[in-house]
């Protein structure tokens, strides 16, 4: 539910700019805002739930979001719906980590790395997931509402879960004395909005002065979060965690990739229905040979060889790469989706579900379980980070272009260089190592301890 908020309103962007007046940065902002607040709010969550519990927090995250989706669904301007969105990415912060964190404690061996496979997949699958469900609630216009359903579906969803969670959710009591990182948290999150902010309106304003200076300062505030970092009691970042086998090479993959995937979640689904001319349903339902091709691969990759995960990850980016070269062709041109349009939708999803879910597996195996918490919030960060970025720069792209040439030209080229970056991620993920772990059994590793 979470994971599909990301993307949900991608294909409700053109009703709502409409219903709202949005500009093409306040609708950027709708979008980017949820992701911005759950990614900078992703390892405070993770930490806050060592200190106090995973189930209590986890509920709580959870009420927060439900309540919020409530209030989005009400939202009667877009800056209320802006606010309301920041809200919601703080209750996702709270929640999502303690998944993983649960996960990586309550299950062993192959099962947790079933378990890992099947959150690696929820989490890449229901960013297009909502993409289908968006168009359908639009379209379906319920009662004469509009965009609003795809918040609204939320409150009955979290009434459920909240009931579920206190029910089956083992209690756990946290571990009291970890500290927070304030300074650390405060000193990201300036430089995530110095970066993100003039992207989404500098094309609207001429790219003016003020823009170029807060991306010379995104930059200065990132060398001083390096500094902070190295002298804070209990960084964000434990440099234990950058240190496990593969963990760098693993975190600037996986943001590559994210940055790809949701520049081409955002821009396509603009394309759609601003260059095309399709309805919200139509738009969505355009993405269904991907999402259906993106859960097969993600949820069956692990039949594979264990020995081969880590040289599936970038296969499947190349893979990836190819799919995003075929998008190009297909619609330069500006008609309406044909054959070669659907075949890169289904070799897309193929590609990226098979990098995916074994990215996140292969970087995690080496990472001990007491430091599950940081590396679910350092991860889950980077990902939706990636998100932000693709929105905005791949965005910003798009909407540069479609100003002053058609929409299958700007679409073209968005897809082009998105084309590019993933092919980068791929040669990256040639550099990752194996999974952690014997293998005398010929089964996979037991994931339970790092490799040493």
């Amino acid at each position: 539910m979470a994971i599909l908020d990301v993307q949900v309103t991608n294909v409700a962007a053109p009703t709502i700019r409409t219903d709202l007046h949005a500009s093409s940065g306040g609708l950027q902002l709708i979008i980017t805002g949820y992701t911005i607040a759950y990614a900078m709010l992703l390892i405070t969550g993770a930490r806050l739930g060592d200190r106090l519990g995973h189930r209590r927090l986890f509920l709580g995250g959870l009420a927060l979001f439900t309540a919020a989706s409530l209030a989005c669904g009400l939202a009667g301007s877009s800056g209320m719906l802006i606010g309301f969105r920041l809200v919601q990415g703080a209750g996702a912060a709270l929640m999502i980590p303690q998944v993983f964190s649960l996960i990586q404690r309550q299950f062993h061996g192959r099962e947790r790395m079933r378990a890992l496979s099947l959150y690696g997949a929820v989490i890449a699958g229901g960013a297009i997931a909502g993409q289908v469900v968006g168009g359908v609630l639009v379209s379906a216009d319920l009662w004469g509402t509009g965009w609003r359903p795809v918040f609204l579906i939320n409150v009955p969803i979290g009434v459920v879960l909240l009931i579920a969670g206190l029910r089956a959710l083992p209690t756990d009591h946290g571990e009291p004395g970890r500290g927070l990182d304030l300074p650390g948290l405060v000193v990201l999150s300036l430089a995530v909005l110095g970066f993100v902010v003039p992207l989404v309106f500098g094309h609207e304003e001429g790219w003016p002065l003020w823009g170029w200076l807060c991306l010379a300062g995104a930059a200065v505030l990132m060398a001083v979060f390096v500094a902070v970092e190295r002298r804070a009691r209990s960084p964000l970042i434990p440099g234990r965690v950058l240190r496990s086998p593969g963990m760098i090479t693993a975190v600037i993959t996986i943001f590559a990739l994210m940055t790809s995937y949701g520049g081409f979640l955002f821009t396509l689904a603009l394309h759609l229905q601003s260059g095309l001319g399709f309805s919200p349903l139509r738009a969505g339902l355009t993405f269904v040979p991907s999402a259906v091709c993106f859960a097969i691969s993600s949820l069956n990759w692990r039949r594979m060889p264990p020995h081969t995960y880590h040289r599936m990850i970038p296969t499947g980016l190349f893979v990836g790469t190819l799919s995003l070269v075929l998008l190009l062709l297909s619609v330069r041109s500006g008609d309406a989706p044909g054959t070669l349009f659907y075949i890169s939708q289904v070799i897309f999803g193929l590609g990226f579900g098979a990098a995916f879910s074994p990215l996140l597996t292969v970087a995690l195996s080496h990472v001990a379980p007491s430091d599950a918490a940081d590396a679910s919030g350092l991860l889950t960060t980077v990902t939706q980070l990636g998100n932000v970025v693709g929105v905005a720069t791949f965005g910003t792209l798009y909407l540069s272009q479609v100003a002053t040439s058609p929409s299958g030209h700007a679409e073209s080229l968005t897809s082009g260089v998105e084309a590019l970056l993933t092919l980068v991620a791929g040669g990256l993920a040639l550099l990752l190592p194996r999974l952690a772990g014997p293998k005398t059994t010929g089964e996979s590793a037991s994931l339970d301890t790092p490799s040493h």
